[in-house]
């Protein structure tokens, strides 16, 4: 990477954390200013179930920033990472952070708690001429259901709760872009993904990935999945579940796959294929059903290893995939079943 486009891209990250932060917090006028001067016109968002696939700036706009901003007072956006690079011919810009605010009216069905509230979220954005021509975005919808009271699922493996910043001293990354040490470091993080699909289905150790992870590394999965820490708890609260259930998953499809510093950021709408097969998976039954996971994985590697990974995974497309309709239980939970097939 050329001096100039790592520039480029420092500026793209700083403009991105400010005219997202300015849309959260700011009056509606400044806040719609903002927006025009992130997106493209005709940009394309797709963003976790129920939103979706929504077409131009001033739709999603209209559909994602304007109910959320309605639906949570004193809201404010927080980045923990921030990281640019380019991929496939393309600058991008992957953003790991929270919306934060008093929950104060429904959202999406889910029902206002009036009380604070954190929507953890995870961003891809390809950028045309320094703005967004297309996002991918995870919101973990299925936590601000938990926050609220509503839990549609079995009890999670892991342990729920926000997400942390990164540790040891770790920031967020507005200082420009470090493509050196970037390349270090997503070709740490795609050596340990060939090793997870080198699984022979049979020993986990036919992996072979301890090596590229910390001993006491943080997997911050998704509400549903949850937090574990060491190989161990990987195996034990996801990797065996998550096996057992998809055992031809295949991996690696991806729209964004970046290094910047000691921070990667990979990601794929879907990025992970597979068959239904096993039992277990968020206390769901076998389906024989063929799914797509929309993924996204932020790192943060320390030294030579990997020392914490942040995992949005969209759950609740998922489960309706695999036929289990989250927000059909939600309404049911509400007070409000269905009464005729």
């Amino acid at each position: 990477m050329s001096r100039t486009d790592a520039e480029r891209q420092g500026a793209e990250k700083i403009h991105l954390h400010q005219g997202f932060c300015a849309a959260a917090a700011s009056p509606d006028a400044t806040a719609q200013k903002a927006l025009r001067d992130l997106y493209l016109p005709d940009a394309v968002a797709h963003i976790s179930h129920p939103l979706n696939d929504i077409g131009g700036a001033t739709a999603i706009e209209q559909k994602l920033w304007t109910p959320l901003r309605s639906s949570f007072t004193r809201l404010e956006r927080t980045h923990t990472m921030i990281a640019a690079g380019s991929f496939a011919g393309f600058d991008m810009v992957a953003i790991l952070g929270h919306y934060r605010g008093v929950f104060i009216s429904d959202w999406l069905g889910i029902p206002a708690t009036n009380k604070a509230t954190w929507l953890r979220f995870g961003e891809v954005h390809r950028l045309d001429g320094g703005r967004i021509a297309e996002s991918w975005i995870l919101i973990d919808i299925l936590d601000l259901m938990r926050q609220a009271g509503f839990w549609p699922l079995a009890p999670s493996l892991g342990a729920e709760g926000l997400w942390p910043a990164p540790a040891a001293g770790g920031d967020m990354s507005l200082s420009g872009v470090d493509a050196d040490q970037g390349r270090t470091s997503l070709d740490l993080v795609l050596a340990m993904h060939a090793g997870l699909l080198s699984f022979d289905g049979k020993n986990l150790d036919s992996m072979d990935i301890a090596r590229f992870w910390t001993p006491g590394f943080a997997w911050y999965g998704p509400s549903g999945i949850g937090t574990t820490f060491g190989l161990e708890g990987f195996r034990r609260h996801h990797q065996i579940p998550f096996l057992v259930a998809f055992p031809d998953r295949k991996g690696g499809q991806h729209i964004c796959r970046i290094g910047d510093g000691p921070f990667v950021v990979t990601g794929g709408w879907p990025s992970v294929t597979a068959t239904h097969t096993g039992d277990g998976f968020l206390g769901m039954p076998a389906t024989g059903r063929k799914v797509g996971m929309r993924v996204m994985d932020f790192y943060r590697c320390e030294g030579e290893l990997i020392a914490e990974n942040w995992i949005p995974i969209d759950i609740i497309n998922l489960l309706l995939q695999m036929g289990y309709d989250v927000f059909g239980r939600l309404a049911h939970l509400r007070g409000a079943p269905k009464d005729s097939l």
